[in-house]
């Protein structure tokens, strides 16, 4: 993988246990409205800042995973996933998460920015399935944290193994993989481990490309995280200010 930082742009920080936000006027005015134009409720947006803020307690928020709200609004939530293990191992990937505007009646719909080869993903759109966990929807039992940790399950043989057709958006990846080579699980998401696994490690390999990693295109210009490259020196003076950070939080 390239020597990269990831940086967070101008964004809004929730923090309310600790009472602070870093631009007033975000607050006032992004966050008020959803992103299909309707007015966002008192009632969701406090639910929103609480969920956030409870990702500050241990275990909420996934190891590997960053996530933030957009400048755009408070309604939108971006994300990346680092993936340490598994066939989709090394993979960085950056998502979001959307919320309706009576959140948490209807859950938030999630949608990967970068490629992904995955059951779960639709090709075309990048829309992530939360159906195999959500289905139903329980506003007054499931959180955002289960939607994360959910997310972050799906990348690791066990959850894999145990989708449904019924609940995949690409069929393709769904049918590549078997839970036993020597057995043909009609209908499952499985026919051959090793295709699957290839194509996995495929899409993980693509995800560290420039054009992926740095967003060359622009196609992602609006994702409050990014990532920039560094050179060798900048690398050490990075790891430098971590270790420094490290001995001062003892």
């Amino acid at each position: 993988m390239p020597s990269a930082s990831l940086v967070s742009s101008t964004t809004i920080d929730l923090g309310l246990a600790k009472g602070r936000s870093t631009s007033t006027k975000i607050v006032q005015t992004a966050d008020l409205v959803h992103p299909e134009g309707s007015i966002t409720s008192p009632a969701t947006r406090a639910t929103l800042n609480f969920q956030y803020a409870s990702l500050r307690n241990i275990n909420h928020c996934p190891t590997g995973m960053y996530i933030t709200p957009s400048v755009e609004s408070t309604l939108v939530w971006d994300a990346v996933l680092f993936v340490h293990k598994g066939y989709y191992q090394d993979s960085v990937l950056k998502f979001t998460v959307t919320f309706p505007n009576d959140y948490p009646e209807r859950p938030p719909t999630v949608r990967f920015l970068t490629d992904i080869f995955h059951p779960l993903v639709d090709p075309r759109t990048g829309g992530y399935s939360l159906a195999p966990r959500f289905r139903p929807w329980r506003p007054k039992e499931h959180q955002i944290h289960h939607i994360l940790h959910f997310m972050k399950s799906t990348f690791k043989e066990p959850t894999l193994d145990k989708l449904h057709e019924e609940d995949v958006l690409n069929k393709e990846a769904f049918n590549l993989a078997t839970l036993d080579n020597s057995i043909h699980v009609a209908g499952s998401y499985r026919d051959n481990r090793t295709s699957f696994a290839t194509l996995a490690k495929q899409s993980a390999e693509l995800s560290q490309s420039p054009s992926a990693l740095y967003d060359t295109s622009g196609s992602k210009k609006n994702h409050s995280l990014r990532f920039i490259p560094l050179k060798s020196n900048e690398v050490d003076q990075v790891l430098g200010a971590l270790s420094v950070h490290t001995e001062d939080s003892k």
